[in-house]
C-alpha cells in the first residue's frame, strides 16, 4: 500500500512539472519588410531588427579610416550585454577590424529580457545578423566570436545544417557545462526546479558570490554588476535552457564547418576543467578545431587584465588560422589531460 502511494504522489508530482517557458518568436508587426540593420542615431543605440521583428541593440566599433578588412559579430554571454566587448572592440578598430557587439535575445535591452529564447531562435538571431553585416560589407572578412553562453550559440549554430555566412569562429571559454557534466544531483535538482518553480528568479547564493570569480580584473567586474544592464538574478526555467545549450555545444564543437580557434584560461572557475576537458575528447579528430591554453587566463578572458594578449591572438587567427599565434599559446586539451584532477 505505501509503495502504491509513493507511486501515486510521484505520478502526481510529475504530472504537476510545466515544460520549462521559452519566449515564442515574435508576431512581425503590420508593414515589416524583413530584417534591416538601424543605424545608430545620436545619443541612441543602434539596433539589428531581426526575423520576426525583433530589435536587438547593438554597439559597434569601427576603424578609423576606410574600410574595414574583416568584421567580427560577437556574442556576450548569460546575463551580460552588448557592453561585453566595450574594452575589445575599440582595440580592434586600431587593427582595422569592425567590431558589432548586439544584445542577444533576453538579456540587455532585448525583448523579454530574463527569459530563456531558446537555442532555435538564438541561432537563427545569429544567423540573420550575421547575413545583414555581411550585405554591409561584403568584401570583409566576417568573423563571429562568442564569450561562454555566447560561444555555445555559436557552436550550435555553426554545427547546424544552416551555419551563419561566416568565415572564421572565435569561441571564448565557450559555455560546455551541460547535462551530462552536471552530476545527478545538480541536473535532477535543476529540471525539477525549472518545472516546479520555472518563473522563480534567483541571485547566486552568498559563497558564490565570494569565491568564484570571473576575471582578475576586478574595476571591469564591480563595473558589469552595477551595469543596469546586466541581470542579477535568473529564472530556473533560463538556467534550465542555458544547460540545454551547453549541452549541445559540448557534444557538437567538433562539427564547426569553418576555421574555429577555441581560447581557454587556466583560472576558469566558471566552465570548469573536467566539463571543458570532455567537449575538447569528444571533439578530438576535428579538422576546424585549434585551441590555445593561456596560463594566466581566467573566465572573461577579453576583460582580464592581459586581455591584450588575447586580441593580438584573435587577429592572428583571423588573418591565417594555421599560422602559429603571438603569444605562442598552445593547445588546451594536453594541459586538461596532465591533471584530470583540476
Amino acid at each position: 500500500m505505501i509503495r502504491r502511494l509513493s507511486v501515486l504522489c510521484l505520478a502526481l508530482t510529475l504530472a504537476a512539472c510545466a515544460t520549462p517557458y521559452v519566449q515564442p518568436p515574435l508576431t512581425p508587426p503590420a508593414g515589416f519588410t524583413g530584417p534591416r540593420i538601424e543605424d545608430a542615431p545620436a545619443g541612441r543605440s543602434g539596433a539589428f531588427v531581426v526575423q520576426d521583428g525583433a530589435r536587438l541593440p547593438y554597439l559597434r566599433w569601427s576603424p578609423a579610416d576606410g574600410e574595414p578588412w574583416a568584421v567580427i559579430i560577437a556574442l556576450h554571454g548569460m546575463n551580460d550585454s552588448r557592453a561585453a566587448f566595450r574594452l575589445a572592440g575599440p582595440w580592434w578598430a586600431e587593427q582595422g577590424i569592425e567590431t558589432w557587439a548586439y544584445d542577444q535575445r533576453g538579456f540587455g535591452e532585448s525583448p523579454g529580457r530574463g527569459i530563456w529564447a531558446g537555442e532555435a531562435t538564438l541561432t537563427t538571431d545569429l544567423r540573420t545578423v550575421v547575413s545583414l553585416v555581411r550585405a554591409r560589407h561584403p568584401h570583409a572578412l566576417v568573423a563571429v566570436v562568442g564569450e561562454s553562453m555566447g560561444g555555445s550559440i555559436a557552436v550550435a549554430a555553426f554545427a547546424s545544417d544552416q551555419p551563419p555566412e561566416a568565415d572564421r569562429l572565435i569561441l571564448l571559454a565557450p559555455g560546455v557545462w551541460g547535462w551530462s557534466s552536471q552530476g545527478w544531483l545538480n541536473g535532477t535538482s535543476l529540471w525539477f526546479a525549472s518545472r516546479l518553480f520555472g518563473d522563480r528568479a534567483v541571485e547566486p547564493p552568498e559563497w558564490a558570490v565570494r569565491d568564484i570569480r570571473a576575471s582578475d580584473n576586478m574595476l571591469e567586474l564591480i563595473r558589469n554588476g552595477r551595469d543596469p544592464n546586466s541581470i542579477l538574478a535568473t529564472r530556473f526555467d533560463t538556467l534550465s535552457g542555458l544547460v540545454s545549450l551547453m549541452e549541445t555545444a559540448s557534444q557538437r564543437l567538433g562539427e564547426t564547418r569553418v576555421p574555429t580557434l577555441l581560447l581557454y584560461g587556466a583560472h576558469d572557475q566558471i566552465v570548469t576543467p573536467g566539463p571543458m576537458r570532455r567537449a575538447l575528447e569528444r571533439a578530438t579528430g576535428s579538422p576546424t578545431l585549434r585551441t590555445a591554453w593561456y596560463p594566466d587566463g581566467w573566465h572573461l578572458l577579453d576583460r582580464d587584465l592581459g586581455a591584450v594578449t588575447v586580441y593580438a591572438d584573435v587577429v592572428a587567427a583571423l588573418r591565417d588560422p594555421a599560422a602559429p599565434l603571438p603569444s605562442g599559446a598552445t593547445g588546451v586539451l594536453p594541459h586538461l589531460q596532465a591533471d584530470p584532477d583540476r
